[in-house]
């Protein structure tokens, strides 16, 4: 159940991620292109814009950190195995699982190391704040100058997105370990179309 969960939660948010940042750009690009047109412009140039660029790469940065965690889990991800494949069956599965295991602990590391820092950029402030405690020794942790976000809340991207992406690491290890499959990702499926057996084409005689 958790994981239909985490992975309906996962495919919507790198949805919504990818297209509010291909919304912005269409419009940040029309209204550049308006901001030249006679009549048009003193209009255009009324609309600010400027923070535009600072929050595609934002989404961009979100998108490409949750978009990991779900190539791990659908076996998109390259993997120079040529070696691995040469080798008996139970050597190229300690190889497997050692692999995995590392990715695991790596990717579990940067998550922790970005709480850290998330905590103390901002983040132990505002839960000071909202809880009602005094923060007078806290730093509140600084600005976006373009969006006027606290930073912590962008940073957010790295612990989540690598803590999602080692529980997808642990996740394949498990499954491997039962099956001794791996995932794999399949460039000719389209999820939400159904499989449709080939046309019978009769020849005319």
């Amino acid at each position: 159940m958790l994981n239909k969960v985490l992975n309906h939660l996962e495919e919507w948010l790198i949805s919504l991620l990818m297209a509010s940042a291909t919304l912005i750009i269409f419009v940040a690009v029309m209204h550049r292109y308006l901001a030249g047109v006679p009549y048009i412009q003193d209009y255009a140039l009324k609309l600010d814009m400027s923070w535009a660029q600072t929050l595609c790469t934002i989404l961009f940065v979100w998108m490409c950190k949750f978009g990991a965690a779900y190539g791990v889990r659908t076996g998109i991800h390259v993997g120079v195995d040529v070696v691995i494949n040469r080798m008996s069956d139970k050597n190229r599965g300690r190889f497997v699982i050692f692999g995995l295991i590392a990715g695991a602990v790596f990717t579990g590391a940067i998550a922790a190391l970005g709480a850290v820092f998330v905590w103390k950029n901002g983040a132990h402030y505002a839960f000071l704040d909202l809880i009602g405690r005094p923060s007078d020794d806290v730093p509140e942790g600084p600005t976006d100058p373009d969006l006027e976000w606290h930073t912590w809340i962008i940073y957010l991207a790295i612990p989540l997105g690598s803590a999602l992406m080692s529980y997808r690491f642990i996740q394949v290890c498990v499954a491997f370990w039962k099956t001794g499959e791996l995932p794999k990702h399949d460039e000719s499926h389209v999820e939400g179309v159904d499989e449709q057996a080939p046309l019978q084409v009769e020849a005319r005689q």
